[in-house]
C-alpha cells in the first residue's frame, strides 16, 4: 500500500492536469472527425514536378456506418506536410458536406499499441518502479502540454516558464525515485543548479550569437496564427533547457547515488572527501552523456548536414550559418550544464552527507 500510495497520488495529479482547458483557440475546430477507410482513390488530378506532388487526390471513403462517401486530399508541394492514400488506408475525415476532407492516416492505433507495449515491458522489467517511471512519463507529457504550453503562448516568459516546469518535473521525478531522502535532495538540488547556469548561459550565447528561436520548426506558422508578439530569443533558451534536462536530471542521480553508497559504507568520509569523489564518479559519467547529448541533438538536424555536404559548402561557412548556429548553441549549451551538474552535485551531496554523518557521530 505504502508503495502504491505515490503512484495513486501521481495518477491523481495526471487526471486532474489533463482536464485542465488547453490554449485558447484562435480558430473554430475544423469539425467533427472520424476514421474511414479508403476504398477507391484518383490521382488524375495531382501533377508531378521532379520530387514534388501537387493537386487534388479524389477518394472514395467507407464511414464506420458502412455508408460510402467522396472525399479529397489536398497536396500542396509540401513533403513534410502532405500526405498521399492507397487503397486500404485508413484516414481521418472531417465529416461534412461531400466531398469530405481527408486530413491524415489514422496513426493512433499504431501508437497506442506501441505505448502499450512501452508501458508493459517498463511495468514488468521495473516492477513498482517501473510504474512510477511510467507515470512520471505521462506527468511530464502532460505538464509540458497542459502547462507550459499554454503559459509560453499566453505571453509567460518561455525561458522562466520553461526553468519552472523543469524544476517541478525534477522534483517530482527524483522524489519516485529516491523519495524523501538525502539522495533525493542532493540530486535535486544539483540538477537545479545544473539547469541553472544553463539558462543563464544560454541567455547570454544567443544575444552575443545573434541566434533567435526563428529556427525552431514552424515558427512561421505560429507568428501568423496570431501570436506574432512572442519573443522567439526566450522561446528559443526555453527549448535548450527543456531539451537538455533530462540528462542533467540522469547524471545527477548518478552521482548523488553514488556518494549515497559511499556514505552508508564509510560515514566517517569528511565533506571534502566526499566532494572529490563524487567529482570522480561525474568524471566517469560526464564523458558518455555530453556524448549522448550530442548524438541526440545530431539526429534532429541530420538532413541539414547532409545538405551542406552535398553542396560542397566550406566547413566555415556552414558553421557560421544560422541554423548550424542554433543547433551549436543547443548542443555546447546543454553539454556544458551537464559538465557543470557534476561538480554542482558533488558538492551538494558532500555538504548533506557529511552533515548527516557529523550529526549521527555527536548523537553516539
Amino acid at each position: 500500500m505504502k508503495k502504491a500510495l505515490p503512484i495513486a497520488v501521481l495518477a491523481l495529479v495526471c487526471v486532474v492536469l489533463a482536464c485542465l482547458p488547453g490554449s485558447r483557440r484562435l480558430a473554430a475546430p475544423a469539425g467533427e472527425t472520424a476514421r474511414a477507410t479508403v476504398v477507391e482513390t484518383d490521382d488524375s488530378g495531382v501533377q508531378l514536378h521532379g520530387l514534388i506532388e501537387f493537386g487534388t487526390q479524389r477518394l472514395k471513403v467507407r464511414l464506420p456506418d458502412g455508408s460510402v462517401k467522396r472525399a479529397h486530399n489536398e497536396l500542396r508541394a509540401q513533403l513534410e506536410l502532405d500526405k498521399k492514400f492507397a487503397v486500404g488506408d485508413t484516414a481521418l475525415v472531417v465529416l461534412g458536406d461531400e466531398p469530405l476532407v481527408a486530413r491524415d492516416h489514422w496513426r493512433l492505433g499504431w501508437g497506442a499499441l506501441l505505448f502499450g507495449g512501452f508501458a508493459a515491458l517498463l511495468c514488468a522489467f521495473g516492477g513498482w518502479t517501473g510504474a512510477k517511471a511510467l507515470f512520471s512519463f505521462v506527468f511530464s507529457c502532460l505538464a509540458v502540454w497542459k502547462l507550459l504550453v499554454p503559459l509560453c503562448l499566453a505571453g509567460w516568459n518561455a525561458a522562466a516558464m520553461s526553468f519552472a516546469i523543469v524544476a517541478l518535473l525534477t522534483a517530482v521525478i527524483m522524489y519516485l525515485v529516491a523519495g524523501w531522502t538525502r539522495t533525493g535532495l542532493a540530486a535535486l538540488l544539483g540538477a537545479l543548479l545544473g539547469v541553472g547556469a544553463s539558462l543563464l548561459l544560454a541567455s547570454l550565447v544567443t544575444a552575443l550569437m545573434h541566434v533567435n528561436g526563428a529556427t525552431l520548426p514552424f515558427v512561421q506558422t505560429l507568428l501568423y496564427s496570431g501570436y506574432a508578439d512572442l519573443d522567439l530569443a526566450d522561446v528559443f533558451v526555453g527549448a535548450v533547457i527543456l531539451a537538455s534536462s533530462g540528462a542533467v536530471m540522469d547524471l545527477a542521480m548518478d552521482i548523488a547515488a553514488g556518494l549515497a553508497e559511499l556514505a552508508r559504507h564509510r560515514p566517517d568520509l569528511p565533506g571534502g572527501e566526499l566532494f572529490r569523489s563524487g567529482v570522480r564518479i561525474g568524471r566517469s559519467v560526464v564523458g558518455t552523456m555530453t556524448t549522448t547529448l550530442l548524438l541526440a541533438y545530431s539526429g534532429g538536424y541530420l538532413t541539414l548536414l547532409m545538405v551542406f555536404a552535398a553542396q560542397g559548402t566550406d566547413p566555415l561557412d556552414f558553421l557560421n550559418s544560422t541554423l548550424v548556429s542554433a543547433e551549436l548553441v543547443k548542443t555546447l549549451v546543454g553539454s556544458f550544464g551537464l559538465v557543470l551538474v557534476a561538480p554542482f552535485t558533488a558538492l551538494v551531496g558532500a555538504f548533506v552527507f557529511s552533515r548527516h554523518a557529523s550529526r549521527h557521530d555527536s548523537r553516539n
